[in-house]
């Protein structure tokens, strides 16, 4: 892991021993720093008993600490630890400014930053497997899942590839990204901000860290970001900022199998911005484009069978995520979408995602906005209400036709019937390959009782 002697003998406070917090005390142990640490689950303070001293640090006099490492799940606006940390003079911070502090200590490298409400992971991913084929020393890290501080430090020369959620952003104060990267805004996490507003703020203080020298780059599809890369260019002139909306690379798109469908053209121009401000040539980009394999949970290609295509789609978790999952799949020549969505929902409606209902030959809702978007989307629509996402696979599969798709792009969250958007996406997958699998068992191409549902 990324260790460092910046942090030796001061004392820090972590709060929250999820993934990031927990790599984060470990992390400071290997520094030689003094830690405190607390979290509600008993489970991981065991994991630091007798390592730390475990005490809430919203309840203990912080005289004499460095910061407070807090878990990006903890909201700032409502927790007291922002207030009880403020009265001692002590900052704040997350395991990526813990990053940013340790930096000069590192071998010489280069960092990317890559954040917006749509795509961050996908563009994420895509950067670093370009570099990856590029042959550059490079490790990716952040809100992907993957904390920068558990990985292994860089050779010289090495890239760090990070993807940032507000949440994350809010908690940073010093990380100058060589090149920093705003995809997209629409409203999200609205509960912990003031608007939408306060929310596009937290992003652009992404390139509020940097340097005048260094690059930013936007994607175009909407307003707020055009604002903010327009202000962006004032501050410190044209040459170091580019906004880019895939236009000029639109005619390789359909060799990229992983990348296909509007906001992936969006997502793959960030990213050849990001490698070319990087150093990179379009003969090493190129060929990554097309080699992209993408993430599981974001337009994965789970299965094809019988002609039917069926997409994993579960990490879009509101209606802006799932809009572009549906315009993917235009009507060849009739409509072909046969749409999952529903879960735990994040608003009432489906605004987003209504330019593309054309696109959709039968939609099959789930959970609980099950009954709400089943009335909404009946007046456009083929609606079956199935509850559950077994249900709803089963049904879709039995209506669809070649050349059709089955798409699970839920538009909400999965805490109704699941744990995560990735245990949503794993049964989605499981369910999938079951059925086809007793398909071939049986010989009859459709579905026997033997089948999972």
């Amino acid at each position: 892991m990324i260790a460092s002697p910046v942090f030796a003998g001061k004392r820090y406070a972590v709060l929250g021993l999820a993934r990031s917090g927990m790599t984060a005390a470990e992390s400071l142990l290997a520094s030689g720093a003094l830690v405190t640490a607390w979290d509600t689950r008993e489970e991981p303070r065991r994991a630091l008993e007798g390592r730390v001293e475990l005490a809430d640090p919203a309840l203990i006099d912080l005289t004499g600490y460095a910061g407070v490492v807090v878990s990006p799940g903890v909201p700032l606006n409502t927790h007291p630890i922002a207030a009880h940390a403020a009265g001692f003079g002590v900052p704040v911070i997350g395991d990526i400014e813990l990053f940013a502090i340790a930096r000069p200590s590192l071998p010489a490298h280069r960092v990317v930053g890559i954040t917006g409400t749509n795509g961050k992971s996908t563009t994420t991913a895509l950067v670093h497997h370009i570099l990856q084929s590029a042959a550059l020393p490079v490790r990716m890290g952040g809100n992907i899942g993957l904390p920068v501080l558990g990985q292994n430090p860089l050779n010289p020369g090495g890239v760090y590839v990070l993807e940032l959620s507000s949440y994350q952003i809010d908690l940073t104060h010093s990380l100058a990204c060589e090149v920093a990267a705003l995809l997209n805004l629409t409203p999200d996490h609205l509960d912990r901000y003031d608007g939408f507003t306060g929310y596009a703020a937290s992003k652009a203080r992404l390139f509020a860290m940097q340097r005048p020298d260094q690059v930013a780059v936007f994607g175009t599809s909407d307003p707020k970001t055009q604002s903010i890369a327009q202000r962006e260019a004032q501050l410190r002139g044209g040459q170091r900022v580019r906004s880019v909306d895939g236009s000029d690379l639109a005619a390789l798109q359909d060799q990229w199998p992983s990348l296909q469908g509007p906001h992936n053209l969006q997502n793959a121009a960030v990213a050849v911005a990001i490698a070319e401000a990087l150093g990179l040539t379009a003969m090493q980009w190129r060929p990554a484009l097309a080699s992209f394999r993408g993430l599981p949970h974001r337009m994965e290609r789970v299965a094809e069978a019988g002609g039917v295509m069926y997409i994993n789609d579960s990490k879009a978790t509101n209606p802006a995520s799932a809009a572009p999952a549906l315009a993917a799949f235009p009507p060849s020549p009739e409509r072909r979408v046969h749409w999952i969505v529903g879960g735990l929902p994040k608003g009432d409606e489906l605004d987003e995602c209504e330019p593309y209902f054309g696109n959709v030959a039968a939609a099959y809702t789930i959970g609980d906005a099950g009954p709400r978007f089943a009335d909404l989307l009946a007046s456009y629509t083929k609606v079956t209400r199935s509850e559950m996402m077994c249900d709803a696979i089963r049904q879709a599969k039995e209506a669809a036709r070649p050349g059709d798709v089955v798409l699970l792009s839920p538009a909400c969250a999965s805490f109704d019937q699941f744990r995560d958007y990735e245990a949503r996406g794993d049964s989605f997958r499981q369910i999938v390959h079951a059925l086809i699998e007793a398909d071939r068992a049986d010989g009859t191409g459709k579905t026997h009782s033997g089948d999972p549902c």
